[in-house]
């Protein structure tokens, strides 16, 4: 019995010690913390500009293909995603009544043809006899005249012929220019009406001449010129880069919800092995000029306070902010133009 009261008052004794260290004497490591740190480097620095843009066919990349001539869709040829090659029957018109017409124009080649050769068989009839003195010269100036009628209705025959043989050939639609079938906009057995512009059939676009438009904030269009390059994403390709480059800036602004924005035209360079298509948001990094060798600090070690810019140098083991003059930033690290020595400690606030 007086063994196991012994234990009993040793384990309170050890439980009452545990927790009079824990709650009185363990120290507080709070301070003990080591302080994140880093140093003002040199590096050379990039600043960007971020933007949001579209993907849209170059000028001349979407063509519209139609007919002109009226008439009924007798053969389609294209279906909505179909690739065609420049050159490629699309549609047919049918061409009966038009080939009727050729037909006529072409026989009234041939009767203006015999026509011209009698005309120019009696002339030369005509001229020997008067050569003999046996016509009038009224009889042969009558004769020329017939002549020349008949050789200007075998040159209307004819140009009523080739105007014919175009009107059959408007019978064939062709693909104007190679690319996929974006859209069609008849069926066959339709009828289509020509008149001052010509009816659509399908909208074709060349996918290997896109662009992207690039809505760029008006606070940094100033720092926007041509030729710099760019990389952007698009979501169904969220792990590519594309590369481009500026090749164009457009002069008038883009007002929506009050917001200016000015389009910036990039031409992709490099399609990654990757089918982009028109209208799909892209995510535009604009690189600008690089900055050599300029002492640098990350970001989070920069402190705003009323407008201003400091730092937190560590100097003989104590803190002491310091204003700095902050230059560009790509995205990462800031370039420090005053304030900042190379080599000096900064604190990392946490």
């Amino acid at each position: 019995m007086k063994r196991s009261l012994l234990l009993i008052t040793i384990l309170l004794v050890t439980i009452m010690a545990f927790l009079l260290w824990l709650f009185v004497f363990k120290p507080d490591n709070k301070n003990d913390t080591l302080l994140q740190t880093t140093v003002a480097v040199r590096r050379d620095i990039g600043s960007t500009v971020l933007a949001t843009g579209i993907i849209k066919p170059k000028v001349g990349a979407e063509v519209k293909v139609g007919s002109r001539i009226s008439g009924v869709v007798k053969k389609l040829r294209a279906n909505i995603g179909d690739y065609v090659k420049a050159g490629q029957v699309i549609a047919e018109i049918d061409d009966a009544e038009l080939r009727a017409k050729l037909n006529q124009n072409l026989a009234a080649v041939n009767k203006a043809k015999a026509d011209h050769e009698y005309a120019k068989i009696n002339l030369e009839r005509q001229k020997s006899l008067l050569e003999q003195n046996y016509i009038s010269q009224q009889a042969y100036d009558l004769a020329e005249n017939s002549f020349k009628i008949a050789e200007a209705q075998l040159r209307q025959a004819e140009a009523n012929t080739e105007v014919a043989k175009v009107q059959l050939s408007y019978t064939s639609i062709y693909a104007l220019t190679s690319g996929v079938i974006a859209s069609v906009s008849t069926q066959e057995g339709e009828t289509v009406m020509a008149g001052l512009a010509a009816p659509t059939f399908v909208n074709i676009i060349d996918l290997t001449r896109l662009e992207v438009q690039v809505y760029v904030d008006e606070t940094d269009i100033g720092k926007i010129e041509t030729g710099q390059e760019v990389t952007f994403t698009v979501d169904t390709y969220s792990d590519t880069d594309f590369k481009g480059r500026i090749t164009a800036i457009y002069p008038k602004a883009v007002i929506q919800d009050n917001v200016v924005n000015y389009i910036v035209v990039a031409e992709i360079e490099d399609f990654q092995d990757k089918v982009l298509r028109p209208e799909m948001t892209a995510t535009v990094t604009i690189y600008l000029e690089t900055r050599k060798d300029v002492i640098t600090v990350p970001n989070k070690a920069i402190i705003r306070e009323r407008g201003e810019r400091y730092v937190t140098v560590i100097e003989n083991g104590t803190q002491v902010s310091r204003k700095i003059n902050p230059g560009w930033s790509d995205g990462n690290y800031t370039e420090v133009v005053e304030g900042l020595n190379e080599g000096e400690t900064v604190l990392l606030p946490e």
